[in-house]
């Protein structure tokens, strides 16, 4: 088996903190995807593990030498309610290793068996939701979006049951950590303060080591992690992408996306759309993305109250609810701005001025009134910077109504072109293309549809003749009706 260099920092310096278990072997392992580029950046030989032994290793029958298999524990708020215990019910993390960049990353399964957080679920996964994760963490990648992404998918040659019986498969993700709101709140939950600062301080030399030893790290950890997701969130809302389920242990302290079960990306523009199946109320929709980000900050800061107090004394916590209040309140500045330059950018705008907050939001409104798809609206506006305004017109059911705003964001020029469509694509993971993509692998064992919407994933800023249909909007009765699932 090709050797991995594990170093596995979590499973040895957070004891309590997760259960060593081990994958449940599958009956015929069959490797149908692996992501070469990101094999040899973990330093890995991917022409051996596109072998028997590779799908050994990603279908959970061998574990490799030097991993350390834990499910990890965490609690969590879902949908608003307090889970105290839910943990790596179908998900394992193998170990960590040292990328080629110095970065460390972890190795993890998902759907690799039942663990003792479970919770009366199978721990297994069906091959649609797992090959989902392939195809939205490679888009998100190829836009700059901080993300986990897939290592592998084998398929385990046994079905799962759901609906109706699925093929089953095992995904291997990689990830700056697994550290999540959720982590902090399963200590913090148990009033076990000895290692609850044993996790911040082990997530502050992970994720910000140049904190650790400072006086007030535990503060200054709150805000680079509210930050991080101030940027992560602006990035969200600027290519249509709806995560589905931000719960609390579905937020990482590495400001990476996580969980790509019922996601989508919006077509037509509308702030209330929502289309996770078990998102009853819209507490998830495309426009609270922003509001629950700061609300699950609010969470996290409630764990660190002991930390940043330091002391039961009433007057110590009452300035460590005041400091930590401070940050969240800061959270919602900090991501308009993030929003804001990326608006900028994708309208063309050098430099800033006052005004150009109202007039993204004035051309977010138009895109809302008129039913336009928001990622051709956005491209197709470069085009006008270039002269060309037929296209962006061909997108309004009304062209009359695009005139006064078209004519302020003229003013505002010059507008280059050029770095506009460097900052809108034109590909995105289009809901129709993807479920095609799954149906065909699920139904058919076909993956040629699968390859072939990656290609063009992995290229998203490429306006070429052969992608064309992957940049097209579904019909807008299939938006509509369409749902998505979260895979359990």
């Amino acid at each position: 088996m090709p050797p991995f260099a594990f170093d596995n920092s979590y499973a040895r310096e957070l004891p309590g903190a997760y259960v060593p278990w081990k994958p449940t072997p599958a009956p015929a392992p069959r490797l149908l995807y692996l992501n070469e580029p990101l094999a040899d950046e973990l330093g890995l030989d991917a022409a051996a593990l596109r072998g028997p032994e590779g799908a050994a290793l990603f279908a959970g029958n061998a574990v490799p030498e030097g991993a350390e298999p834990i499910a990890q524990a965490y609690a969590g708020h879902q949908f608003g309610g307090f889970s105290p215990q839910l943990g790596d019910g179908r998900a394992l993390l193998l170990g960590e290793l040292i990328d080629r960049h110095g970065q460390r990353r972890d190795i993890a399964f998902k759907g690799s068996g039942r663990t003792p957080f479970s919770r009366g679920g199978d721990g297994k996964a069906a091959v649609g939701p797992m090959l989902r994760e392939v195809l939205v963490g490679e888009a998100m990648h190829a836009l700059g979006i901080p993300t986990t992404r897939a290592l592998a998918v084998a398929g385990t040659g046994e079905p799962v049951y759901r609906e109706r019986p699925l093929p089953g498969a095992v995904l291997t993700r990689v990830a700056a950590s697994h550290l999540r709101v959720g982590t902090f709140q399963y200590f913090a939950s148990r009033g076990d303060l000895e290692r609850l600062r044993r996790l911040a301080d082990y997530t502050i030399a992970r994720h910000d080591p140049g904190l650790a030893g400072t006086p007030q790290r535990y503060l200054a950890l709150l805000r680079a992690v509210a930050r991080r997701q101030a940027v992560l969130i602006a990035q969200w809302l600027n290519v249509g992408f709806i995560h589905g389920v931000m719960n609390t242990d579905n937020m990482t302290l590495s400001g990476e996306t996580i969980d790509y079960g019922p996601c989508a990306f919006i077509e037509a523009y509308d702030p209330a759309a929502v289309f996770s199946s078990i998102d009853h109320g819209g507490r998830y929709a495309y426009g609270n993305q922003p509001g629950i980000a700061r609300w699950n900050l609010a969470r996290l800061a409630e764990t660190l109250l002991p930390l940043l107090a330091d002391s039961e004394d009433e007057a110590a916590m009452q300035h460590a609810v005041a400091q930590a209040t401070e940050v969240i309140d800061a959270f919602p500045g900090w991501f308009e701005a993030a929003l804001l330059d990326g608006q900028r950018r994708k309208l063309g705008l050098a430099g800033a001025d006052a005004a150009d907050a109202a007039l993204a939001q004035d051309w977010l409104a138009l895109l809302h009134t008129q039913a336009v798809d928001f990622t051709l609206g956005w491209r197709r506006l470069a085009d006008a910077a270039d002269g060309n305004d037929a296209p962006l017109r061909a997108l309004f059911a009304e062209p009359a109504a695009l005139e006064p705003w078209l004519a302020r964001w003229r003013a505002r020029g010059p507008h280059d072109a050029t770095a506009m469509r460097r900052a809108s694509p034109w590909i995105i993971p289009r809901n129709h293309r993807v479920e095609e993509a799954l149906a065909a692998a699920t139904n058919d064992d076909d993956l040629a549809p699968f390859e072939q919407l990656l290609d063009a994933l992995r290229r998203p800023w490429d306006e070429e003749a052969a992608l064309a249909r992957y940049a097209e909007p579904a019909p807008a009765a299939v938006t509509a009706g369409y749902q998505t699932f979260c895979g359990t």
